[in-house]
């Protein structure tokens, strides 16, 4: 690698201004060096078990609070940036008028309105009456469709999913897709698979449970229509893992043959309520499922769909109404899902319902109709500046270049797919902290005392935002995450987002150690770069469009590659007899290889051919792949675990550690791993990939 490369990055890493970034402002705030070494299990052989000789003392002694389905460092961040956006909210809604006018006040209005538990208590159900009542009045499936259309503006629920995003075969316009729904349980194998069947027969009495609630007539038998109507859907769903093939899911079609692929759903109440009567062509995702959802529907009986629809409506805006919905919700979505013991307070789900919650956790509540970018914009003007902003960008900008020179030198990859490579990388845009245009909530109304018509009003404004701009001009300044998410990702706009919420310590710490800093926010910085270029991301070339630009020779080999890192995480056994999903995982197994070599690499360049120093008895070398296992530092419920394998791409805590770590050559000469510990693979059986 080019010595020069990283030149600026170890300046910028150390230039950051600690008082945005970092809570202490002379040391860091894990540990003397930014690891926290007491809470290792240096009992425990690396070689056999890298994640708990990392993490183990601390695993150890930090339970899983009852509030929640996970604890770890990386929820410490969240919880870090949730109490600095409770004092924004807190000061906000203090001054807030009854109908404010201002960004600030509105956000403050908005919790307010959450807050206000005893006005929420008196209201019942009665905020959803609007909703029900249609429901209730709808005599045919036209009716029946026209509501599903209302799925991204209110709360009713729909069997297709509509969103705007990038054509993937035309990048410098907006297309509609169209995907698949009509789940209330994580994914298709809750209703397929016998080892779900508790959770099944539990949610079952949840629907009957909501039903009950809201005054539908025969509620538990309607429940047993309503889970048996999903379970057909289940079905005819693909799976996540077929999802995951760009060209499966890019099936372009005019809306008159939609009607033709599906017939007996009405696609023009639905459209046309989802604000898009006027137009002419979607891109269908699950194609070969479309139809059978349209028989489904086109044959179950009428009070069947409006007794899933009038649930779904509940469920949705359950979080939002009264104890008896809370305490339901919070029993069937957190406890019986994820594992969660107790009910957050209050306003901590005031926190998610106004400032939103980009993860998602297989619902609604946190995604749909927050101020997420609003309350994003008064978090950074006190936690994240300008200046901050711009050394981020400087550092990102130097790996980047790391990344080129590993492109420029692999040894599985052709000079044609290379040059392809190189032109791909050099069009990306770096968006670090925050957007640079804000989101104008000029036009959205918030009142202090009507929680469920500010989140019905918000999710409405939202939706209006994203149909307003799908005639113009493609926004490459957009954001698909809000400043204060604890995440990164890698974007059809061929751009690598950094929110402010995740660069704070162990990720990132301006006082710490540079290696613990490389292994930590350059593994994570390297992990989203080479998601442009991994099994999907290299099906989208150097202009944003759809085509695979390897050559045939080049993508057998790198799938060789990937099939055998597939076959390894697959056998990753988190609980007895519940595997990892190599083939579900693979792109985010691919990213986290390709994070920590390119965090090592990095680190070897910053230190311009000196030798490290030891920290604490450990090389430099052994601190990168320590920042790298502090940073997934964790642990989750066993009931998190069954949904996590099955619905979620990203590998449980520990093999994003273990897993990476044993396929890097220099991790074995670091700690010393030898045949016959647990991790050991034999050289030539390691994978290397990026």
């Amino acid at each position: 690698m080019n010595k020069h490369t990283m030149r600026g990055a170890l300046a910028a890493l150390l230039l950051v201004s600690a008082g945005t970034l970092a809570l202490a402002a002379d040391k860091p705030l894990y540990g003397a060096w930014g690891f926290d070494s007491a809470g290792m299990d240096k009992a425990t052989t690396p070689g056999n078990d890298f994640f708990r000789y990392a993490n183990g003392t601390w695993l150890d002694n930090h339970p899983i609070p009852a509030d929640k389905p996970a604890v770890s460092m990386r929820l410490e961040m969240t919880d870090r940036t949730e109490g600095r956006v409770h004092d924004i909210l807190e000061a906000a809604a203090a001054k807030a008028t009854h109908q404010p006018t201002d960004l600030e006040g509105k956000a403050g209005a908005f919790y307010k309105a959450f807050m206000d538990e005893a006005h929420v208590e008196q209201l019942g159900a009665r905020p959803i009456q609007p909703e029900l009542d249609a429901v209730r009045k709808a005599k045919t499936r036209e009716a029946l469709a026209q509501l599903m259309g209302r799925n991204n503006s209110d709360f009713e629920d729909s069997l297709y999913n509509v969103s705007i995003d990038i054509d993937l075969k035309d990048p410098n316009k907006y297309a509609i897709y169209l995907s698949q729904s009509g789940l209330g349980l994580p994914d298709r194998d809750y209703y397929l698979e016998k080892n779900f069947a508790p959770a099944k027969a539990k949610y079952q009495a949840y629907v009957a449970q909501l039903l009950g609630l809201i005054g539908w007539k025969n509620a538990d038998a309607r429940a047993k229509d309503v889970v048996a109507f999903e379970t057909k859907i289940a079905n005819a769903s693909w799976t996540k893992v077929q999802e995951r093939d760009l060209n499966a899911v890019y099936n372009p079609v005019s809306t008159a043959d939609l009607r033709t692929l599906a017939p007996g759903f009405d696609w023009d109440a639905f459209l046309k309520e989802a604000g898009l009567g006027r137009i002419n062509r979607v891109i269908v995702a699950e194609k070969s499922a479309f139809p059978k959802l349209a028989a489904i529907y086109g044959t179950a009986p009428l009070e069947t769909i409006k007794a899933w629809q009038a649930f779904h409506v509940a469920d949705n805006a359950a979080p939002y109404l009264s104890k008896a919905f809370t305490d339901a919700y919070f029993d069937m979505h957190q406890k019986t899902l994820s594992g969660q013991a107790q009910q957050r307070v209050r306003w901590k789900r005031a926190i998610t319902a106004v400032s939103g919650d980009d993860f998602g956790v297989g619902d609604r509540f946190g995604t749909f109709g927050t101020m997420g970018f609003g309350v994003g914009q008064l978090y950074t003007a006190k936690w994240f500046g300008p200046d901050a902003k711009a050394k981020i960008e400087t550092l990102v900008h130097n790996l980047l270049a790391a990344y080129r020179v590993r492109l420029q030198n692999l040894d599985w990859m052709s000079d044609a797919t290379k040059a392809e490579a190189i032109k791909k990388l050099d069009t990306y845009t770096i968006k670090v902290g925050y957007p640079d245009h804000p989101r104008d909530y000029s036009g959205l109304v918030v009142t202090d005392d009507d929680i469920v018509g500010d989140v019905r009003r918000a999710g409405a404004f939202d939706w209006a935002f994203y149909l307003g701009r799908y005639n113009g001009p493609v926004d490459r300044t957009d954001w698909q995450m809000t400043p204060q998410t604890n995440d990164a990702y890698n974007g059809s706009l061929r751009d690598i987002v950094f929110p402010a919420g995740i660069l704070q310590a162990p990720i990132f710490d301006a006082n710490a150690d540079p290696a613990i800093n490389y292994g930590a926010v350059g593994g994570v910085i390297g992990h989203e770069l080479t998601h442009g270029f991994d099994d999907e991301g290299r099906k989208i070339d150097a202009e944003g469009r759809l085509r695979d630009w390897w050559t045939k020779d080049d993508a057998a080999k790198f799938e060789a590659r990937a099939k055998a890192l597939g076959a390894q995480y697959s056998s990753f056994e988190p609980l007895p007899g519940v595997h990892v999903n190599g083939d579900l995982t693979m792109g985010e197994n691919i990213a986290d290889l390709g994070g920590v070599t390119l965090a090592l690499d990095a680190y070897h360049t910053s230190l311009k051919g000196r030798h490290a120093r030891k920290v604490d008895g450990f090389t430099g070398d052994q601190r990168v792949f320590l920042g790298w296992a502090q940073a997934w530092r964790g642990k989750v419920s066993d009931d998190y675990v069954k949904k996590q394998v099955v619905s979620d791409p990203h590998s449980p805590r520990q093999f994003r550690v273990n897993g990476p770590l044993r396929n890097v050559d220099a991790w074995y000469d670091s700690f010393e791993v030898k045949p016959g510990d647990k991790l050991y693979i034999a050289p030539d059986a390691r994978v290397h990939i990026w």
